[in-house]
């Protein structure tokens, strides 16, 4: 695993740093969307608060994560899939959060609908959160 890391930074232009290889290792190894806490307790007390923010950022710039949108005004980050770019997310995907668990799973296969806007609106972004309970909690 440790390549496809390196192999991931390299491919986004950015230098190979013990923070962003943890980070991106953490959500390598998980299935679901990961919130900013979650990743400062899983990468130790060897990064503050400052790198772990500045990584997701430069992750989020660089199409390598996206962000999640939560019911309590939160945000959760995901791994991107390959035809995301620096600037340009193409996550037209359903997330959803489990009100059990609490963890929040991209839905790569269910799209996100198309919405007609009226007459002089044009969309940049659509995001769809369910709400609900997940496969593993029934």
């Amino acid at each position: 695993m440790t390549n496809d890391i390196k192999e991931i930074l390299k491919k986004n232009q950015l230098s190979v740093t013990a923070s962003r290889e943890k980070i991106l290792h953490l959500f390598l190894e998980q299935p679901g969307a990961l919130a900013h806490g979650d990743i400062e307790k899983k990468a130790g007390e060897k990064f503050d608060r400052v790198t772990v923010y500045r990584t997701l950022q430069t992750f989020v710039e660089k199409g390598i994560i996206h962000t999640i949108p939560t019911a309590d005004n939160s945000i959760r980050y995901a791994l991107c899939k390959d035809d995301c770019a620096s600037g340009h997310h193409h996550d037209h995907h359903v997330h959803f959060v489990c009100s059990s668990c609490k963890n929040t799973f991209c839905l790569d296969d269910v799209v996100t609908p198309n919405i007609k806007l009226p007459a002089g609106y044009s969309q940049q972004h659509i995001e769809v959160v369910v709400e609900g309970v997940c496969k593993n909690c029934r």
